[in-house]
């Protein structure tokens, strides 16, 4: 399968979240949001893109910007990892891998490092099919500034 691309509809989803709680795609149209898919929880380089988020994200809240991190890790797996990093951000469960099969990022035994950039009306606006871990989430809001996403 392959990545989906600028100006196709997001598929739309729904799953839980870390504390149980449903999250459906649809829910945040009119809002631009992140959807990064990630290999594992806890692991180098998840960590350290998850961090990011975490860190900046207060500059995505200002903008309205909603960020999804996905993985094929179950809710109680995200629920560890949020605790340990103080994570404050939505992760959702994808351990049945259909989200990661409809956008394309499902590898042999996990997602890829793959982000998408959703726009107000549900379409890709931009892909990172490769994912420099560290600065990514400064890289996303100045692409979203730069696509007029965001002021």
């Amino acid at each position: 399968m392959e990545l989906l691309k600028v100006g196709d509809r997001a598929p739309d989803f729904e799953s839980v979240d870390q504390n149980g709680n449903k999250v459906k795609l649809s829910s945040f149209r009119g809002k631009p949001v992140v959807v990064y898919f990630y290999p594992k929880d806890d692991t180098p380089g998840c960590t350290a893109e998850a961090c990011n988020f975490r860190d900046n994200y207060s500059e995505y809240e200002k903008h309205g910007v909603k960020v999804l991190g996905v993985s094929v890790d179950g809710p109680n797996s995200h629920r560890k990892f949020v605790d340990k990093y103080n994570l404050n951000f939505t992760l959702v469960a994808d351990d049945k891998k259909d989200i990661s099969r409809m956008y394309g990022t499902l590898g042999e035994r996990s997602a890829s490092r793959v982000t998408y950039l959703i726009d107000r009306d549900g379409k890709i606006a931009h892909v990172y099919p490769k994912v420099s871990p560290k600065e990514h989430a400064v890289e996303v809001l100045q692409k979203m500034k730069e696509l007029k996403m965001v002021s």
